[in-house]
């Protein structure tokens, strides 16, 4: 199970899982983009599925159980919360944020995790940010929710460790995706520049010298739900390009 895969990151991770042999279950809030994702991921399933509703997120578990059999992998992901300064933010969008980023996680784990640990062997990872370990003033909600997330993290993974489950975040840095455009869009308006001039700066910011494409993100996520990677969990895996200094 993918989720908010319809494109960007969690597209990508979704066609590297199905490349290595997976049969994978996304989903995304609109049809049209449902529909798309799976013309380019062959074999795989799909639903209409806001993460920040309960009764949506069970229903696409279901869904995938009954086409697919319980899952064995468990990608959480969802879109940003907005930007603005904490000063700015409302009761409502600290709410949805709540909802949409974190709560999403503990209702996907609590949904995938039984059969995981009655099987032995799963894997769960959280696609997070960045900001969960180097806070941005623009991105308030998600900077207090992500660092929230990689507690979690650990926690989940020490009650399913035992049970041959991990659980791992991975931290994408600046990724060329729409959210990596909504930003640039927003300090461009800030700082009074042209949009790809804010783009260009974003990407000079990172040692590696450029944003990332979102398939390598997911070439990291598909690491980590291998065999391979059964002896890392717990771990907030920052794929980056070396932004975030001063982190061991």
């Amino acid at each position: 199970m993918v989720a908010a895969a319809s494109k960007g990151i969690g597209r990508a991770i979704a066609k590297e899982l199905a490349a290595e042999g997976c049969r994978v279950s996304i989903c995304a809030r609109g049809e049209d983009g449902v529909a798309a994702a799976l013309a380019q991921i062959p074999g795989s399933i799909g639903r209409v599925c806001d993460v920040s509703e309960p009764a949506a997120i069970e229903a696409w578990h279901e869904a995938t159980c009954d086409e697919l059999g319980e899952p064995e992998i468990l990608v959480t992901n969802t879109g940003g919360p907005p930007a603005g300064y904490w000063t700015e933010m409302s009761d409502e969008q600290w709410e949805a944020g709540f909802q949409s980023t974190l709560m999403n996680i503990v209702r996907l784990v609590r949904l995938a995790a039984p059969n995981m640990r009655e099987r032995g062997w799963g894997r769960i990872v959280h696609i997070t940010s960045l900001v969960a370990a180097q806070p941005h003033s623009l991105l308030p909600i998600s900077s207090t929710l992500r660092a929230g997330i990689g507690a979690l993290t650990r926690l989940q993974s020490d009650e399913l460790a035992p049970f041959g489950v991990t659980v791992n975040s991975v931290l994408p840095g600046h990724t060329m995706t729409d959210r990596q455009v909504h930003l640039a869009k927003v300090r461009g308006e800030r700082e009074g520049i042209p949009f790809q001039q804010a783009l260009k700066e974003q990407g000079a910011e990172v040692p590696v010298g450029r944003i990332a494409e979102p398939e390598e993100i997911a070439a990291a996520v598909s690491f980590l739900c291998s065999q391979r990677a059964s002896y890392v969990t717990g771990v907030s895996l920052l794929v980056d390009g070396g932004i975030v200094r001063g982190r061991g």
